[in-house]
């Protein structure tokens, strides 16, 4: 569908524009106040992280980032850059016709949707910032590799367990789509508090996850840091984080929280880098928290 106008923009089911000559795709679904959801990656399908239980409370925008999915691709790698998507958000922001909504980031998204509150700070109803961090850089990097590194010890008796930090470094370095999509789904399982426990469960997430390479190899040469400009963000704000999440972990989220007047900051006891799967009831709670502000 091509939408135009506010309702039509707004009506269930999914839709397309264009920015800048470039397709544009987005799903809605839900009724309340709305909801613009950035999923991570950067590369990654966006449907892993729709979530029914929030469209219960709010109209979700499922934006699917520019580069990945049936949205266009941009015309050289080293575009895909943080201001590239805050510029896409932005794009969805005023094409829904609505004067702010509430922002929904996880991962690479929360990075999007922080500097979105910083640059458009008119436009931010609230924030849920999802397993995400002010800072990336050398630090971060490592304490997720040590991470990653000590996950198969933690599985003795599982051989897939084992073969985890290889797949990661294969997603990492993947320069096509199908070898990204199919290091990720070996991978996945360290992304969860505890993915065996559970496997029956969470197989149709590690069968469906996707990516795109171009998108997820491109290097952004700016570095990613609003900590010292986090007291500017004045929006409702929840930060939400896995107590096992290995990449994007309590430290991070607390820094969030710390930088962020007001903010209120919740731990999922049982859940890792996807706690809207692991513990959707407590998930959609934090987030409602953004309705009572």
């Amino acid at each position: 569908m091509r939408s135009t106008g506010h309702d039509a923009a707004l009506a269930p089911g999914t839709h397309e524009f264009a920015v800048d000559g470039v397709r544009q795709v987005y799903h809605v679904a839900g009724t309340g106040p709305v909801c613009v959801a950035h999923s991570g990656g950067p590369g990654i399908e966006w449907a892993y992280l729709r979530t029914p239980s929030l469209e219960e409370h709010f109209t979700m925008v499922y934006v699917e980032p520019v580069g990945t999915g049936a949205s266009g691709r941009l015309p050289r790698r080293d575009d895909y850059r943080l201001d590239t998507y805050v510029r896409f958000l932005h794009a969805v922001v005023e094409h829904l016709g609505v004067a702010s909504v509430h922002l929904l980031g996880h991962s690479h998204g929360g990075f999007v949707v922080q500097r979105y509150a910083l640059d458009h700070p008119d436009r931010v109803a609230g924030l849920a910032l999802y397993d995400t961090s002010p800072v990336t850089g050398a630090e971060f990097w490592a304490e997720a590799m040590a991470g990653l590194a000590a996950y198969p010890e933690r599985y003795p008796d599982r051989p897939e367990a084992a073969a985890i930090p290889a797949a990661f470094e294969r997603a990492v370095t993947a320069t096509d789509d199908d070898t990204l999509s199919a290091a990720l789904g070996t991978a996945i399982p360290v992304y969860f508090a505890d993915f065996w426990a559970r496997r029956d469960e969470f197989a149709p997430i590690q069968a469906a996850v996707r990516g795109w390479a171009e998108p997820a190899s491109a290097q952004d040469p700016t570095p990613f840091d609003v900590r010292e400009r986090l007291g500017e963000i004045v929006a409702p704000t929840v930060v939400i984080v896995g107590a096992h999440d290995f990449i994007c972990g309590v430290r991070w989220a607390e820094q969030l929280h710390d930088g962020i007047k007001g903010s209120h900051l919740v731990v999922l006891a049982d859940s890792g880098h996807f706690g809207h799967v692991e513990q959707p009831a407590e998930f959609t709670a934090a987030v409602r928290e953004l309705l009572r502000a």
